[in-house]
């Protein structure tokens, strides 16, 4: 599982309420069917975090290092494309042989496809995928590998038929209601651009957010005293993700070269576009902790961890989920930090007069 090595990509839920106390016999009720059950359709459940096959959820496998640590998996048998089309092509040219034909007429074509896919499907070996599930107990706090809009809602789906409740997604507006209990549905347009008014702009606190980031790494100097946290540095890099709805480019990716420091990219801002998706580092003393973070959804991809001691898996283990949540804690405090400035009107129109003369000002490389 990706927490326990490598670089960790994850989103983060709320869970409303304490765990039951049966968790762990509800996950092994809804554990996966066994793989030699799967037909020609679909199977999923959980399996433990051990591997993708391991249906035997205890107390002893769905725990690991003090966190529950469990997969949703999905099984089903696929037939590579090209081989399909080669077999569907060899079943053409020969029913075309055989009855001295030029073409096939497309219900021909639909049945010897559905012919082959039914002979060769059988034969395919699983397909495995899984979601993986790691549940924070004291933060009351769940990570999840369901990245996309479709697999959180499947890993949702799945979660609440085993425990009956759902988890919130983490996003700026729940972030706010569950740290400040304050709602940010409130918030007007604001833009960023001198030449743009603010009714033009995309209205989204985490487009506002990553581009206040950006501001505070370069306009502020980039070092942030966080309250029970210490001193932090933040830098952002690309490849850098812009977005603007309404009339124009909905969408621009500026990659190449020095992205944070091309021309493209601040004419991008003075457009009034604002930032996505960006690589983000924040680093505290001789530690430093990078990822590609998307605003809107607070979407952490590859996040790389300080490196750590020598020690056993476990404590391993234990380590690195120490380091994501000192990580999660800096990220969500600077986010708590922005909020408490666009709440304070003064405060935020001095902001926001410094953000577009930072925006006009910026020098730029070909």
């Amino acid at each position: 599982m990706a927490f326990e090595s490598g670089s960790v990509s994850f989103r983060m839920l709320y869970i409303p309420r304490d765990l039951p106390g049966d968790t762990v016999e509800r996950f092994a009720r809804h554990a996966a069917p066994p793989i030699d059950s799967l037909g020609d359709g679909e199977i999923h459940g959980w399996v433990t975090g051990r591997h993708l096959l391991d249906r035997k959820i205890t107390k002893d496998t769905a725990f690991h290092g003090g966190f529950l640590r469990l997969t949703l998996m999905q099984a089903e048998r696929k037939i590579p494309e090209p081989l399909l089309r080669a077999e569907c092509r060899m079943e053409e040219i020969a029913h075309m042989q055989a009855e001295g034909l030029d073409r096939l007429t497309q219900t021909v074509r639909r049945d010897i496809k559905k012919s082959v896919t039914a002979r060769l499907l059988p034969a395919m070996p699983p397909t495995l995928k899984g979601l993986h599930l790691l549940y924070d107990a004291p933060a009351r706090l769940l990570y999840t590998t369901a990245l996309s809009d479709k697999q959180l809602d499947a890993f949702q789906v799945g979660f609440s038929q085993t425990l009956g409740f759902g988890g919130v997604p983490v996003t700026p507006e729940t972030a706010s209601l569950q740290r400040r209990r304050k709602s940010i549905k409130d918030w007007a347009p604001c833009s960023f651009a001198p030449d743009v008014e603010d009714e033009e702009v995309s209205h989204d606190p985490g487009l506002d957010f990553l581009t206040w980031l950006w501001f505070v790494s370069e306009g502020r100097g980039g070092m942030v005293k966080l309250e029970k946290l210490g001193d932090w540095a933040v830098m952002l890099e690309g490849p850098l993700t812009f977005v603007m709805e309404g009339a124009g480019a909905h969408e621009m990716v500026v990659r190449r070269g020095e992205p944070r420091v091309s021309a493209e990219a601040k004419a991008a801002l003075l457009s009034g576009k604002k930032l996505r998706r960006a690589k983000l580092t924040l680093a505290r003393g001789d530690h430093s902790w990078s990822c590609t973070f998307e605003g809107p959804s607070f979407t952490i991809r590859g996040l790389k961890l300080p490196d750590g001691e020598k020690l056993d898996a476990v404590s391993k283990f234990q380590e690195r989920m120490e380091g994501v949540a000192l990580f999660r804690e800096a990220l969500l405090s600077l986010f708590d930090r922005f909020c408490n400035e666009r709440d304070d009107a003064k405060a935020w129109k001095a902001t926001v007069a410094d953000l577009q003369t930072w925006i006009s000002t910026r020098k730029t490389r070909r």
